[in-house]
């Protein structure tokens, strides 16, 4: 597995358990908005910053994507 890819999934939980859902909720909400590729592509600038960064760029994204 990628080191992309080990990340994303630690992502993904966190970002879930942020959320107050399943990491399976969150990854199809991601799917369905069309952000999976986006937050997988993200590992460059998502690793080195604080998580909660990740968190707030990916619920803008969410919330744009709702609107």
């Amino acid at each position: 597995m990628s080191r992309e890819m080990s990340f994303f999934i630690y992502l993904l939980e966190r970002f879930a358990a942020f959320r107050g859902e399943t990491a399976d909720c969150t990854l199809k909400l991601l799917c369905e908005k069309g952000l999976y590729d986006y937050a997988v592509n993200m590992y460059e600038l998502y690793h080195i910053e604080n998580l909660e960064n990740a968190f707030d760029d990916l619920n803008h994204k969410l919330i744009s994507k709702t609107n």
